[in-house]
């Protein structure tokens, strides 16, 4: 049977970068472009509304999900505790940070890094935009852990036992070898 490093074994990664850096700022996003006005007595599309009790994405005509508002929404919850077995912001281990935040946005993800790998299209690390899921090759071999990439070189994740959900460089020594690939999930 496969040991799922950040959702069930509770498993930590070593060596594992640690906190005490300087923090990472994420860049701005860019706001969203206002819908154009419709002719004076007919009203505009309805908005789609995500499930009962969560915020749904405003302005989702299609199956494209907005990455970068997926991002916000991540990079909304740093500073949430690592909590094994955690899938909400009193504590997330990293496939609940995803599952999470993927369902505010009406996707339910599977619960299990390695079933998340099987969900979506497969992405080129140089074609990585805001909201892809990334996978990584930790504890196991195959998917042992997982983030969303907040565009460029970074992504957002829920890390470890000592940790707290916070942002990281892929490029770097300990996640770059550790890269496995990368998926883009519609709803």
């Amino acid at each position: 049977m496969y040991s799922v490093a950040c959702a069930s074994t509770g498993a930590v990664p070593r060596p594992f970068p640690t906190p005490g850096g300087p923090p990472v700022l994420a860049p701005a996003l860019p706001p969203s472009p206002p819908s154009p006005p419709g002719p004076p007595d007919v009203p505009g599309p309805p908005d789609v509304p995500g499930p009962p009790g969560r915020p749904g994405p405003p302005g989702q005509h299609s199956g494209a999900l907005d990455g970068y508002a997926l991002a916000g929404t991540a990079l909304s919850l740093r500073g949430a505790p690592y909590k094994n077995g955690g899938s909400d912001p009193s504590g997330f281990d990293c496939s609940g940070f995803t599952q999470y935040v993927f369902a505010q946005y009406g996707v339910a993800l599977p619960r299990e890094v390695r079933e998340q790998y099987l969900v979506g299209k497969s992405v080129k690390p140089d074609d990585l935009v805001a909201g892809d899921i990334i996978f990584f090759t930790t504890t196991d071999p195959g998917p042992s852990h997982v983030g969303i990439s907040i565009g460029g070189d970074e992504f957002v994740h829920a890390p470890s036992t000592t940790g707290v959900v916070r942002v990281e460089h892929l490029g770097s020594t300990y996640w770059s070898p550790r890269f496995l690939g990368a998926k883009r999930v519609s709803n």
